[in-house]
């Protein structure tokens, strides 16, 4: 399938390798890399709806699943000033009645990995009022396990309630003084945009994971929304504003938030040097799965999720179910001089023990920034 875009002088190689991965795709994908100001990688290609065929363009959007929680990290540092990691969550929400700190919400160790009762999970008010008074199923900061959903219920929530506004309403103002096409809530007119999400045949979630216990578990944390085509693709998807994983972008947009995040633009540096600190280490509780948190963002881990040692022990960002990458590697200069945003986004979900496109693109965008 065709490649198209741009790289800069000395980054070809990056689009060998992207061209290599969309000639093996049933779908889409782009690959978009940003230092200082500057696009250095902005590549698209493949199908944007394999059931159509028509292709991926420019001004694809796709969703980003878990993405999201990356720019609701950025949302939640932006407002240091206004929500203290340290504070009970009751502090801001009176009616939440576990021990439960803003910290633990954002770094995945507040014990309510899904919502105990009949929901509607597109429906975050309402799970939100449920997991206010909801018992949590350990101490809460004794343990770390990814909460798919219910991060999205909970930090959407404290960040209402601090502002006064909806998440998507504090992305959209994140957002727009610099024109990045960025949306949780997405709006009508984006709809001819969208890309068709797509399942791998042998398409799966927490591959690490083998207990059936567990399982069980995960089964109640992401409510279904992983198992068919059908949901993930619906308008009421895109329309809900999942602070978890209904964000929609483009793979530029993405990496030019995070170029301007190491460049102080959106968040202060006392405020991003906490938020990308590592506030949960460890093995995932549920998952089995290694992993390591700030306040909301990802971090760079032991199995090499952002990039090869020497990138991924700097590294904040969040992954997205089926392959999405979005992320920074930090540079040596203050101000985030050096460093850069990238983003991989497809449309195509691939379980993660079977998928390296990500981490091909990474390792070779390594090799190029040495040269």
């Amino acid at each position: 399938m065709a490649v198209e875009g741009m790289v800069a002088p000395g980054f070809e190689p990056v689009r060998d390798v992207f061209a290599d991965i969309v000639g093996d795709a049933r779908g889409g994908a782009a690959f978009a890399v940003v230092r200082d100001g500057e696009p250095v990688v902005d590549l698209w290609g493949g199908l944007a709806d394999p059931l159509t065929g028509t292709p991926w363009r420019r001004d694809t959007l796709c969703v980003l699943f878990s993405g999201t929680k990356g720019i609701v990290a950025t949302v939640a540092a932006a407002l240091a000033d206004r929500l203290d990691p340290t504070a009970p969550v009751r502090t801001y929400w009176p009616e939440f009645t576990a021990d439960v700190t803003v910290g633990h919400v954002l770094s995945h160790t507040a014990g309510l990995p899904y919502v105990d009762g009949p929901h509607d999970l597109l429906d975050s008010a309402g799970c939100a009022r449920l997991l206010a008074t909801q018992k949590p199923l350990w101490e809460p900061g004794t343990r770390v396990a990814y909460h798919p959903l219910t991060y999205g219920y909970l930090a959407g929530e404290l960040l209402r309630r601090v502002t006064g506004s909806s998440v998507g309403t504090l992305v959209q103002e994140l957002v727009a003084p610099y024109g990045l096409d960025l949306h949780l809530g997405t709006p009508a007119d984006c709809d001819p945009r969208m890309a068709r999400l797509v399942r791998a045949p042998d398409y799966a979630i927490s591959t690490f994971l083998t207990d059936p216990e567990r399982r069980r578990i995960v089964e109640r944390m992401y409510a279904g929304l992983l198992d068919s085509d059908s949901l993930m693709n619906s308008v009421a998807y895109r329309r809900a504003e999942l602070a978890g994983g209904s964000g929609v972008g483009t793979a530029r947009a993405m990496a030019s938030l995070y170029d301007l995040v190491l460049r102080g633009c959106v968040v202060d540096d006392s405020a991003l040097r906490r938020a990308t600190g590592v506030w949960a280490d460890g093995v995932d509780a549920i998952n089995d799965r290694p992993v390591r948190f700030g306040l909301g963002y990802e971090l760079g881990d032991s199995i090499g999720t952002y990039g090869p040692d020497r990138r991924g022990d700097r590294a904040f960002g969040h992954s997205g179910a089926g392959g999405g990458r979005h992320g920074a590697w930090p540079g040596a200069e203050r101000g985030g001089v050096g460093g850069v945003g990238f983003s991989f986004l497809c449309n195509e979900l691939r379980s993660e023990d079977r998928d390296s496109r990500a981490e091909r693109l990474l390792t070779v965008l390594d090799e190029v920034l040495d040269r």
